[in-house]
């Protein structure tokens, strides 16, 4: 009885988890990416709270997104921040400009967050996006490590760390150079066309965000980019040597973790879900894909090329169509909203969809594009070239043709084709237009010559080196485990 008496129970008590806040700036495609980074900090045993800002555009609703990767992730949170009301007039009609000034109104709502009574301890870091940079002033009031996640590649960031030199190169903008070739460090030459779209003029406002960006990029503790090594060489070595950043100012420590892709598809309703059965009845290999991004629409004329340029290419494929862009598309607060469902009957070909019904299916507005190229019956890909298109390409082991759009999608296909050799550009593209002859032709090319089978070959190297990067031990993977080991003992 006496040792009955005097037994004590003791009960473990697990170490709290550190905090990680991650903060993506409005926008599917950036969510999409900073969520998947999240996903792999928790993996590693970090507490992620991603902090979503509500547009002062429509994007459609993320709620059924959030909830499943919520379900999915316990130990993954979220915070909604509402939209900002009465943004200042903004002298740009790009949607990146917007996109800075409401981040910059969210600063707020982060602060009351950042030093709020929800943690026991200060977050370890708080994780910003390119466009998120306002918020460093927060983390450095706060004294809260602050690091950038960089959702396009190291080329894309050495151009961001270059601009401002490049900016007291030349008084020129970008768009008066017009062929002239643009020189940054690490990234083959390109013609000042091809610069990121919203940089092309230095009066507009979306210049100047670049510009403060590449400034916040600079005071950082480290930039996580969305990319491999391997992948990417010359623009890697050249940003972690310094050589991109103006002469004097430094860079920070450059993590490589990718390739991070979507896990989780979303949509509303349901939208493209007859995908994947239709391409279940397609033979092995023999089904190219064309999809543009979220936003990537074609003006009518240049719908109706490229329908009769698979129809002149006699190949199988599966295209997702949208509606051609209205008439408020010069405002940027309307370059995300949800679109009407176009009318493919009038918008296609008079008898297209008739007489392609045995080898091609169109689907409107959506469709599930990591499962569609994970298929076994894709063998190409017709894309815009946006980074996470890209790299989900690239992971899935299939060849792209480039039809770029805007941001630095150009400089994407110009790297993915004159450096890496994974893609191939659709000529006509940096005229706004390409023929439907351009179109069968490559697709054809694509499917059927010995350069398309040397570029599929290229692809599924590239494919085994990103698996190489994550596995145990890889590249990408070892960079992430330091960072979340850092994190964890800080």
């Amino acid at each position: 009885m006496e040792g009955a008496r005097n037994a004590t129970t003791t009960t473990a008590v697990r170490p709290l988890k550190r905090q990680v806040v991650l903060y993506p700036t409005p926008g599917m495609g950036h969510l999409f990416a900073m969520v998947e980074l999240g996903r792999a900090l928790a993996a590693g045993g970090l507490a992620v709270t991603v902090v979503v800002v509500d547009p002062p555009y429509d994007t459609g609703a993320p709620g059924p997104f959030l909830a499943g990767v919520s379900a999915a992730n316990p130990s993954i949170s979220f915070h909604r921040v509402p939209k900002a009301d009465n943004l200042p007039p903004l002298a740009s009609k790009h949607y990146e400009a917007l996109i800075v000034e409401a981040v910059r109104a969210a600063n707020p709502h982060l602060r009351a967050l950042l030093a709020s009574a929800a943690w026991p301890t200060r977050p370890a870091a708080l994780v910003v996006d390119m466009f998120s940079g306002a918020a460093l002033d927060v983390a450095g009031e706060l004294g809260v490590p602050a690091y950038f996640f960089f959702t396009s590649g190291a080329a894309c960031l050495a151009f961001f760390l270059h601009l401002p030199a490049l900016h007291a190169r030349t008084a020129a903008s970008f768009r008066d150079m017009g062929d002239e070739l643009v020189r940054v460090p690490g990234v083959p030459p390109f013609p000042a066309t091809h610069a990121i779209h919203a940089t092309m003029d230095r009066g507009d406002a979306a210049y100047g965000a670049f510009m403060d960006a590449a400034a916040a990029l600079r005071r950082c503790r480290g930039v996580i980019v969305n990319t491999f090594r391997s992948l990417e060489p010359r623009a890697v070595d050249a940003v972690a040597a310094g050589r991109c950043a103006p002469p004097g100012q430094p860079t920070p420590p450059v993590h490589c973790v990718g390739p991070l892709i979507k896990s989780l598809e979303f949509a509303e309703g349901g939208a493209g879900a007859e995908c994947l059965p239709w391409l279940d009845q397609q033979p092995n290999g023999s089904v190219v894909f064309l999809c543009f991004g979220s936003i990537g629409r074609f003006s009518a004329e240049q719908t109706r090329e490229l329908a009769a340029g698979l129809e002149a290419s006699g190949q199988r494929f599966l295209w997702v169509v949208r509606a051609p862009p209205g008439d408020g598309d010069g405002d940027p607060a309307k370059k995300f909203r949800k679109q009407p469902e176009p009318d493919l009957g009038a918008l296609l070909p008079n008898g297209f969809l008739r007489r392609t019904r045995n080898r091609g299916l169109v689907v409107r507005s959506w469709a599930p594009q990591r499962d569609v190229l994970a298929h076994g019956s894709v063998v190409g890909f017709v894309t815009h070239c946006g980074w996470n298109s890209v790299l989900e390409a690239v992971t899935a082991g299939v060849p792209m043709l480039g039809l770029p759009l805007h941001a630095e999608q150009r400089m994407n296909l110009l790297l993915l084709e004159k450096e890496l050799r994974l893609a191939v550009a659709l000529e006509g593209y940096d005229g706004g237009f390409v023929a439907a002859e351009e179109v069968a032709t490559k697709v054809r090319w694509l499917m059927d010559s010995d350069g398309g089978t040397a570029l599929r070959e290229r692809t599924l190297a590239a494919m085994a080196q990103a698996r190489e990067a994550l596995r145990q031990g890889g590249e990408s993977q070892a960079a992430l485990a330091g960072l979340v080991d850092l994190w964890r003992s800080s």
